[in-house]
């Protein structure tokens, strides 16, 4: 199929992507519970997106098909309860006192949202700090005075950068655990217990990530990132400890986008700290377009602390809505994969011959994240000739295909990374050359002032 006529066809299938319901049905006691995701209207007929809980906890997703007429409750707890089994829990320990930092720019209406949901944790002791980074106007300093003065503290970082924002965050907190998410979150009201409460378990932990699951499934380009995993990492809890390699990852530490991501993830303060933080020349805002979370991650396992993930600490993530939104994400995470990595070896050179020993299984590794890949078959053969039966969320189950424009940007970022990483050095550098600078200036014209006096 020539390139037009195959684009065309990739187009006409991403318009054919149709909106999806999301939901969540609690199965627990004689009477299961089903309710709208947040900011969702209530179920109806048609395609439904399903966070399964019991006893309070996410254990797993299904999609359901709701009859036209049918009662969406009785339909999908009947398949839930013939997918989703019993659950055994461990006891939470008494969560430590934890941080929230939220870093912001320019988006006070999905800030509100996000403080609000951050405002109703069960958490028995925990703060929030927000970041303004870079801010143009004084819309998100104004809300924050006008409506949450009382709950949530005020950082400005004037230098653009999610990780330059994180790491103001970090200096700010008092917290004994330190907490990041985004401002275009729902977070459950046991999100924050569910995150920090295995730090009182393991005085190894350095770092615990958790679910992030769709806040909405309306337009074709978030239904496609989700059907393609979103930023779901599954529903059985995992540690990762540096001195027990995980068999299952022959590229360990380096496949950091496999923990977690930044929009769930929390570190026990002084760790973080330790290592540094955050390289602000890693993250959105920068020329690295991202990477931050993967750098802290593989920071703390090098360090020799052991990462966890937990799916019961869920966030409901907003995600982008247009094509274009794909389009920039997909050479953004190109981009961010090989500027941590390039961000890693400058800070720990150290790392290096574990990195190159690793090389060859890597380079394998990124031919398989930006292939083209088709959608999984009944059967399971996934030879790619089917409709699929995947359910958003499943890694690897697919329900629509993944467009090859946006596997090429994938691998364009990827090759840019490394150059857009040491281009967010030098710019770095520059900034504070120039802030340095203008502190000298208004000294020397203080003394000019006070001298003339």
């Amino acid at each position: 199929m020539a390139r037009s006529a195959r684009a065309q066809e990739e187009i006409r299938r991403f318009l054919d992507i149709g909106a999806v319901q999301v939901a969540e049905l609690d199965l627990d006691g004689d009477e299961a519970v089903l309710r709208p995701g947040p900011g969702s209207p209530p179920v109806t007929h048609g395609e439904v997106f399903v966070l399964v809980r019991r006893g309070g906890r996410p254990v797993g997703t299904l999609l359901g098909q709701v009859p036209e007429g049918a009662d969406p409750r009785a339909v999908l707890v009947e398949r839930a309860r013939a997918e989703c089994g019993p659950a055994v829990f461990g006891e939470l320990g008494e969560p430590p006192f934890t941080s929230v930092v939220v870093a912001t720019r320019e988006r006070a209406g999905q800030l509100a949202r996000a403080l609000d949901s951050l405002l109703a944790q069960d958490h028995p002791r925990f703060e929030i700090v927000v970041v303004d980074n870079a801010p143009v106007t004084d819309e998100t300093r104004e809300l924050i005075e006008r409506k949450y003065a009382e709950r949530v503290r005020y950082v400005c970082e004037p230098v653009p950068g999610l990780a330059g924002a994180h790491n103001a965050g970090l200096d700010a907190v008092r917290g004994d655990v330190v907490a990041f998410t985004d401002d275009d979150v729902v977070a459950d009201p046991r999100w924050l217990t569910e995150l920090s409460a295995p730090f009182a378990a393991d005085a190894g932990l350095g770092c615990c990530t958790g679910l992030i699951l769709p806040a909405r499934l309306t337009t074709p380009a978030q239904v496609l990132l989700e059907s393609h995993g979103g930023f779901a990492k599954g529903f059985t809890p995992r540690t990762y400890d540096p001195a027990r390699p995980p068999g299952d990852e022959p590229l360990f530490p380096f496949t950091a986008g496999r923990f977690g991501s930044g929009a769930n993830m929390a570190f026990r303060t002084a760790v973080l700290r330790s290592v540094g933080g955050f390289d602000p020349a890693t993250g959105a805002g920068t020329a690295a377009r991202g990477g931050d979370d993967l750098y802290g991650f593989v920071r703390v396992l090098a360090q020799g602390h052991r990462l966890r993930y937990t799916p019961y600490a869920l966030v409901w993530h907003h995600h982008r809505e247009t094509w274009r939104d794909l389009e920039t994400q997909a050479y953004g995470y190109g981009a961010g994969l090989t500027a941590y990595l390039t961000a890693v070896l400058v800070n720990r050179p150290a790392l290096l011959p574990a990195f190159l020993a690793k090389l060859p299984r890597g380079l394998a590794h990124a031919r398989t994240l930006t292939a083209v890949r088709e959608t999984d078959v009944a059967d399971g053969t996934g030879t790619g000739t089917g409709t699929g039966t995947g359910t958003p969320g499943d890694h690897d189950v697919r329900t629509h295909p993944w467009p090859r424009r946006l596997s090429r940007l994938q691998r364009r970022g990827m090759v840019y990374g490394p150059v857009g990483y040491l281009r967010a050095r030098y710019a770095l550098r520059a900034a504070v050359r120039e802030k340095a600078a203008q502190r000298a200036r208004a000294a020397h014209g203080a003394r000019t002032s006070q001298g003339a006096r």
